[in-house]
């Protein structure tokens, strides 16, 4: 699977590392919040590295569907349940200005982007009623939301909320801007190396481990998704979520708006212009990462649905793409704990990253080399409290984390191998005490450990995307076991 973003990205010029430099800052990822994370600090002078494990925008920054949008869904009413209005408008606040610096970037570095209306959608009556729960949380925040039937939209709907003047990216454009203005402010930018751990050093504040050797910093920044770092136990109050987009060729009108369902089984849509071709770009289906016994159903189930309903051709480009639902409501953004004040992270964005990724860049920043021009500070509004009720919904998560992890354990059990799978398929198997996974992959059949590295939970295998997939955090592996994301740091073992 390969996204349409990555398939039409500008190339992006990288440096080599040099293991035992020490620099102001390390940041490692090289996605949207890294990415811009980084500029911010060169632009104030500092030292900065990038470091990113596989290329610039490998996961979810080059894998979204690029909406930047202040209607998102459900997340301001599910903010205001858990945090109250207070914070609800400060997030609405952080994510403007993380919108506002966005298009503005766009517009001085001319990448492409579309200004569109963004529509909330709902088809029941049920889902009618959790909108107007949205429409009076959004007005509290300050948004000129306004409840519609009149959304371009081939089939009824039971209503939707509207906001006009939103925003759509092709986001591989920005991340090269993004890289090419870094670079030539100086910072370093490399690609195929991981962080691994942190160590404390009687010279430097920070020790930066990767698989490539050592570096020094005065500050880490974690832009990885989920903290690779396990202080902070954030994957502990983050719930991994994977869900699934396509682009399909336009072969007629379509609605041009930004489009988001209320109701199961989600639904998301936007269009987009690439290389001379429309494409009109469905997305949704999603579910908890590992935790599906066969994602490419969902696949199928989008692109019948986006060929049922619109005038377009069966999808040119599939892919996917991993978010992280926080406990609290909130994103976690900024110092973590235990990290002795000199390691950040940005993360639980909830599939809403793109003006939360710039407005966590300008948070973090901030937090290290404040600008002198700076406004007033965002910072207060991404802190959150664990209320009872999250503290419930982190209990009942990693309860299932547990339930997840017996079960594991107790069907790989049960399996014995018995030949090569068939082409595209894995299994877990019992070989004497230890879970393995086996399966074929482009006509090759390949053995891995089916433990994940990180907390030993026993993975599964996603058919939609040839990996093996931890039903406990979201760490995710190829086929022959390489690391694809974490939280784990380091690929499967061989059997």
């Amino acid at each position: 699977m390969e996204s349409l973003w990555l398939a039409s990205a500008p190339s992006i010029a990288t440096d080599p590392f040099s293991p035992g430099i020490s620099y102001d800052t390390v940041v490692a990822g090289a996605g949207l919040t890294g990415l811009t994370t980084a500029l911010l600090l060169a632009r104030r002078g500092q030292k900065v590295l990038v470091v990113e494990a596989r290329h610039v925008g490998a996961v979810t920054s080059g894998n979204t569907t690029a909406k930047v949008s202040l209607l998102q869904g459900t997340r301001l009413s599910s903010i205001s349940s858990h945090q109250g209005p207070d914070a609800t408008r400060g997030y609405v606040r952080a994510n403007r200005a993380g919108q506002d610096w966005l298009l503005d970037f766009c517009r001085q570095h001319g990448i492409d982007h579309d200004i569109r209306t963004a529509y909330t959608y709902a088809v029941s009556d049920q889902g009618r009623q959790i909108l107007e729960s949205e429409l009076a949380a959004s007005l509290a925040a300050g948004l000129e939301v306004r409840l519609t039937r009149d959304t371009e939209l081939p089939f009824a709907v039971t209503g939707a909320l509207e906001l006009a003047g939103q925003v759509q990216i092709h986001p591989l454009q920005a991340l090269a801007a993004l890289a090419a203005e870094f670079r030539s402010a100086g910072g370093t930018l490399v690609e195929g190396v991981r962080v691994t751990g942190t160590r404390k050093s009687p010279e430097h504040p920070v020790q930066v481990l990767t698989a490539s050797g050592s570096v020094f910093a005065r500050q880490l920044v974690l832009a990885t998704g989920i903290p690779v770092l396990d202080r902070g136990g954030y994957f502990a109050r983050l719930l991994p979520l994977r869900s699934y987009a396509m682009a399909h060729p336009v072969q007629g009108g379509v609605p041009q708006g930004m489009y988001l369902s209320i109701d199961s089984p989600s639904r998301s849509l936007r269009t987009a212009r690439v290389g001379g071709t429309e494409y009109l770009i469905s997305g949704g289906n999603g579910h908890a990462v590992g935790r599906h016994p066969h994602p490419q159903a969902l696949v199928d189930d989008l692109a019948a649905w986006a060929v049922d309903h619109f005038p377009v051709a069966p999808p040119a480009y599939s892919w996917s793409a991993q978010d992280y639902e926080p406990a609290a409501g909130l994103p976690y953004v900024g110092r973590i704990p235990l990290g002795e004040g000199n390691i950040f992270a940005a993360t639980g964005f909830n599939k809403w990253g793109m003006a939360n990724a710039v407005a966590a860049a300008l948070v973090v920043s901030g937090e290290i080399a404040p600008a002198e021009d700076a406004g007033a500070p965002l910072e207060r509004y991404y802190e959150s409290r664990l209320s009872p009720r999250d503290a419930l919904t982190v209990v009942r998560d990693n309860a299932e984390v547990g339930l997840e992890m017996i079960a594991g354990w107790a069907s790989a059990m049960t399996g014995t191998e018995d030949g090569a799978p068939p082409e595209g398929q894995g299994m877990v198997v019992r070989r004497s005490v230890k879970p393995v996974g086996i399966c074929t992959v482009g006509g090759k059949t390949s053995r891995v450990s089916a433990v994940c590295p990180h907390l030993g939970g026993v993975l599964s295998w996603n058919d939609a995307e040839a990996s093996w997939d931890c039903p406990l955090h979201g760490s995710r592996f190829a086929a022959d076991g390489e690391l694809l994301e974490g939280p784990a740091v380091r690929g499967l073992e061989k059997p």
